[in-house]
């Protein structure tokens, strides 16, 4: 019996011991997620996606992994954030619209905090729960109350700059009077900074220092890099700057053609695609006056220089990887929040008075410290060709962007995915790959929206050509400008000043530069995606806008109400005291 009792132990150990095995056998083999965002990148910015612009780190995880010719954000900022970061859709999880935009008869309804909700589960909480170390570093803009911070949202370490955007050379410089100052919070804390920096040097070398902090950890990491490239202003490092002298002399209408020409030769958009229409407002290179010319030309190599620069500090970051030898073991997601900004602060009144008082704008100055520079809406058309419109407007140039996933075993390599894709994909796909389920409508004892986006491993493992059915539908709505994927086809409807408020109908399959309206040929279709849309709002509590909403008005309005009234009220009520004093002083004298 001793004997028994004792080989039985044995036996029991070796199966505990194998299974241990088999676990942290597993458990190595669960992979390193990095997630690249870029901000406010064109859909052909980036040289594997037809651009001059030189990214060869992009370019080589493009080279190795899987673009995606047909994806789909928001058309601003923080909407898509909210969706990569909880999988849900913006109406549901809270960012309905950002807070410079929002109509006030919207502020606080259900769906229009303009921060996430208390409804969702990011992506880092539930890889934190399963073992994964989680890092963020950059841009947040989803919420600067506690429970929204990162490490309330599942990050261990972070570093990030709480708002819409801010200056790229000194950390405490507001880049428009919409906040009372840069919110910069480390692990959940306010930071104290240091006085300049290069934003995306330094995101890059804040996460190699989360990495090499935790280098001893056998654990897996997840990490979130948000930059603030290209948001404006557009700023860059002389010597990236240099490199592109003379580069844009021909002018925005040839660099239109060139990108749509490079898109099409790559195999993102069909053979003989229509460009985009133009704009009664656009004005041709041609008629510019050679002073003009070179302005707007060195505007064009600022912009390509702070898109290299970014690109150089993510060559940082592969490079420690490979010399660590985490590399292989990596699956890295890139990825453009929106279409290009094409918005000039400059063009109101009350924004050119105050950059006038912070910022320099010669062409000597430009991309240097202390120097504003945007491209506006004409080069804003080159950066989404062959696409119609830019950030803010839903047409494919605002909404559609460059994808890249590299580093999953058994996809293939170099290839092109075309099938209908989008942000809210992004969760799904990364628990998949960590073997992580998600909690589905509860989570913690608190009720929490499901995933509304479905898994992009099937195709990218050939296991599947579509993401979607035919027949499937996908709502999307931003300030008033709205639209609907079914299959092949998209409704949209844009307001002024890219669009007339009504619905229109294009085969973005064959068309993504939206030319040809087939509301007349396909009225079936047209009125059924109407209905679906309809529906689709309804049940994502997506709110009509008020009668008039014009979204510069708007951020006029915000700034208003949100910053200059609790900055200056205390000043107004002490003056309106004084004048109340001096009337009743004067009321009192002539009695």
């Amino acid at each position: 019996m001793p004997l028994f009792r004792s080989t039985r132990q044995t036996w029991l150990t070796l199966f505990v011991a194998a299974i241990l095995s088999l676990w942290g056998h597993a458990w190595a083999k669960r992979p390193n997620i990095v997630v690249l965002l870029a901000d406010d990148w064109g859909y052909s910015d980036v040289g594997a996606f037809g651009s001059e612009i030189n990214t060869p780190h992009l370019n080589q995880l493009a080279k190795s992994g899987t673009r995606f010719s047909n994806f789909h954000v928001s058309a601003s900022c923080s909407p898509t954030r909210s969706m990569l970061l909880t999988g849900v859709d913006n109406h549901l999880n809270g960012v309905g619209n950002m807070r410079e935009t929002i109509p006030q008869s919207h502020v606080g309804r259900a769906g229009y905090l303009s921060v996430l909700n208390q409804r969702v589960v990011t992506v880092a909480s539930l890889l934190q729960d399963s073992g994964y170390r989680t890092y963020a570093a950059g841009k947040w803009h989803v919420g600067k109350e506690a429970h929204n911070l990162p490490p309330a949202r599942g990050f261990d370490r972070s570093l990030v700059m709480g708002d819409s955007g801010s200056d790229n050379w000194e950390t405490g410089k507001l880049y428009l009077d919409l906040t009372d100052k840069v919110y910069w919070y480390d692990n959940g804390r306010e930071a104290p900074m240091p006085q300049t920096f290069y934003s995306s040097e330094f995101y890059v070398s804040k996460t190699l220092e989360y990495l090499k902090t935790d280098a001893k950890s056998d654990k897996p990491f997840f990490a979130y890099l948000a930059f603030q490239a290209n948001h404006i202003p557009v700023q860059a490092p002389q010597e990236f700057i240099d490199k592109y002298k003379g580069r844009y002399n021909a002018g925005w209408d040839v660099l239109r053609q060139e990108r749509r020409n490079k898109a099409i030769e790559l195999g993102l958009v069909p053979p003989n695609t229509p460009m985009a229409a133009l704009p009664a407002s656009h004005v041709a290179w041609d008629s510019l006056s050679s002073d003009d010319q070179a302005y707007q030309a060195r505007r064009m190599e600022v912009y390509a220089a702070m898109a290299e620069a970014m690109d150089f500090h993510i060559g940082r970051l592969l490079a420690h990887l490979k010399q660590t030898g985490e590399y292989n073991n990596t699956v890295f997601v890139f990825m453009s929040d929106n279409g290009a900004e094409a918005s000039d602060p400059y063009a109101l009144a009350v924004g050119r008075w105050w950059l006038d008082q912070h910022y320099n704008r010669d062409i000597d100055r430009l991309g240097s410290p202390g120097a504003y520079s945007i491209i506006g809406p004409h080069w804003a058309r080159a950066a989404t060709a062959p696409l119609n419109t830019y950030k803010f407007f839903a047409g494919e140039g605002g909404i559609r962007v460059p994808l890249i996933i590299s580093g999953i075993p058994s996809s293939a390599k170099q290839s092109v995915q075309g099938s209908l894709t989008h942000v809210s994909d992004i969760v799904p796909t990364l628990l998949e790959l960590a073997s992580v389920q998600h909690p589905g409508t509860s989570y913690k004892g608190q009720t929490i929206y499901p995933l509304t986006g479905h898994s992009l491993l099937p195709v990218l493992r050939g296991q599947a050509t579509r993401v979607r059915g035919p027949d499937e539908v996908l709502g999307y709505e931003l300030s008033g400008n709205r639209a609907l994927f079914k299959g092949d086809y998209k409704l949209l409807s844009n307001l002024a000043p890219v669009g007339d408020g009504q619905w229109h109908l294009y085969n973005i399959a064959t068309d993504p530069g939206e030319t040809r309206d087939l509301q007349h040929d396909m009225p079936e279709l047209f009125q059924g995606m109407q209905n679906d849309y309809a529906k689709w709002a309804k049940i994502n509590g997506v709110l009509p806008m008020p009668e008039g909403y014009d979204p510069i008005q708007q951020v006029i309005i915000n700034s208003l109400v949100f910053v200059y009234w609790p900055r200056y009220q205390w000043h107004l009520a002490g003056f309106g005291a004084l004048l109340l004093l001096g009337g009743i002083w004067l009321w009192r004298r002539r009695r």
